[in-house]
Order: C-alpha cells, then sequence, then structure tokens
C-alpha cells in the first residue's frame, strides 16, 4: 500500500489540470484499513520530514499529510468543516461552504499537503441529494488540491460509491487495494506471524518471554479469522489483563478469557463460546 502511494503521488505531482489518481482502500470490518491507512500516512510524513527539515527556529512547519473521517450522515458543508478543523483553520457559523472551501484550499497549499486520507468513505451515498454534493465536494477538492487522495471505507464496492455516475467518477480515478483477512501463509512467507511478531516486540511486559505470541499463530489466526483489528484488540486486551493482574506476561490461558468482538465471537468461535457459557 505505501507502495502504491508513493507511486501515485509521483504521477501526479505534475498534473495540474485534472484530478491526481487516487486510490481506495477497501475490506470488511476489522480487517486494518485504518491501522494501514494510518501507517501509510506516518511514513509519508516521516519521509517528507527526512527530506526536509524544518529551519532553525521555523515556526511554520510543513503538514505533508492530511486524516479527515466522514461523519455519520456528512454533508458537504460539515465535511469541508472537518477538513477544516484538521489544520485549525477557522471557521465561523455565518460563513458558506464555498467560503470555507477557498480558506482549506489556500491553506493546505500553503501547508504543502501531499497526501489526503478520507476514512470512513462508505458513509457517502451518491443516490441522495446530500450524498451527492459530499461527492462533488471531494471531486472539486481532488482537482485543486496539489495532493493524492486515498480513500478507506467497509466493502465500498458494495455500495453506491462504485455504482451511480458520481461515484463512478471516483471509481474511475482510483486503483483499488483489498484489505482482506490475512492469511497464515504466502507462498513461503507467513504473514500474520510476522505481525503478530511485530506486536509482540513493541510489548513492555516486564516477565514476558519473546516468541511466545508467534508460538500461537495458528490459535490466533483461528480466534481472529485472520482480521488485523481483532487481533490488536486481543493481544491489547490481553497485555492491560497482565499488567492489572501482576503477572506482566502474555500466555494462552490469558488469551482464551478474553471476549472478542461480537463479529468474532458468533462467526469464529461459536463451539467454544457455548461450552463456557
Amino acid at each position: 500500500m505505501a507502495t502504491q502511494v508513493r507511486t501515485l503521488m509521483i504521477l501526479g505531482r505534475h498534473q495540474q489540470t485534472t484530478a491526481r489518481p487516487s486510490l481506495i482502500v477497501t475490506g470488511p470490518a476489522a480487517a486494518g484499513k485504518t491501522t494501514a491507512l494510518l501507517n501509510v500516512g506516518r511514513t509519508c510524513h516521516l519521509a517528507h520530514t527526512r527530506k526536509n527539515p524544518p529551519p532553525p527556529g521555523s515556526a511554520h512547519t510543513a503538514v505533508p499529510v492530511a486524516y479527515v473521517l466522514v461523519l455519520p450522515g456528512a454533508t458537504a458543508k460539515t465535511l469541508i468543516t472537518e477538513f477544516a478543523r484538521y489544520l485549525g483553520i477557522p471557521v465561523a457559523a455565518r460563513m458558506t461552504q464555498t467560503q470555507i472551501t477557498e480558506a482549506v484550499c489556500h491553506t493546505y497549499t500553503q501547508a504543502g499537503v501531499q497526501l489526503v486520507m478520507i476514512d470512513e468513505i462508505h458513509r457517502l451515498n451518491p443516490r441522495t441529494t446530500t450524498g451527492a454534493q459530499t461527492a462533488d465536494l471531494l471531486k472539486d477538492l481532488s482537482e485543486r488540491l496539489p495532493a493524492t487522495f486515498v480513500y478507506a471505507g467497509i466493502n465500498v464496492t458494495d455500495t453506491p460509491l462504485f455504482t451511480v455516475v458520481r461515484g463512478a467518477q471516483l471509481a474511475g480515478r482510483a486503483t483499488l487495494v483489498d484489505c482482506g483477512p490475512l492469511s497464515a501463509r504466502h507462498g513461503k512467507r507467513e504473514p500474520f506471524r510476522e505481525v503478530i511478531t511485530d506486536i509482540e516486540n513493541a510489548l513492555d511486559l516486564q516477565q514476558h518471554k519473546p516468541g511466545t505470541l508467534p508460538r500461537h499463530t495458528p490459535y490466533l489466526h483461528q480466534r481472529t479469522a485472520g482480521r488485523i483489528g481483532s487481533l490488536t484488540r486481543l493481544i491489547r486486551h490481553a497485555a492491560i489483563t497482565a499488567i492489572h493482574d501482576g503477572t506482566e506476561r502474555i500466555t494462552k490461558t490469558t488469551l482464551d478469557t478474553i471476549h472478542l468482538d461480537h463479529l468474532a465471537e458468533t462467526q469464529h468461535r461459536p463451539h467454544t463460546r457455548a461450552r463456557s457459557r
């Protein structure tokens, strides 16, 4: 995903007259879309900072990445207000949508925003008047801002964003990345085990032995069905439990006592949960 975004940013760098190529990240809930999105944003921000360190004593640093969340029932005005809020652009109640949009375009350009990440894009419905106006706003911003747009949402290909005229405009300019559940094996690699190892390396538990969690990869994959959101929630919950009870380590017994999100529990552990009841 980071490679895709970097390539699209290069492709759109000198494109001035039309919207730059964009990226849509889709997949089921808890598949890790937002996690991946934020990690790409962090990678872009750090790369820009390394190449363009702010001058000593400078009070104004560049902001290469923006992250905006589509609120439920968002209108064009509420969405552009979210864009303004991200950079702290003052918005008065009497300001029109056009005035806020002008302020956002000017400030984002001055701040050097190169990557705009828009999460929960599935909340937009271009079939409604409000949704159509909001989709038009995104199209307008993607043409006016010198930045690459990356969208993320739940099963976007099944929503009106890909079926109606305005959605087709968005889909026609975007590359699709499907964030499905992570497989246990991919060729000679074990991507799920690699993720578990990375998460374990980030733990700060006094008595936890490195390598404990990767040994339980088959069990963790079965518990979470390969969904990154469920995996991180499970391990974080277990780590907090280990701190509270003073053991400072995570065991399979600890993991098995933790209730996951309802989807994981009902779809992937029905027999185990039934026996525990």
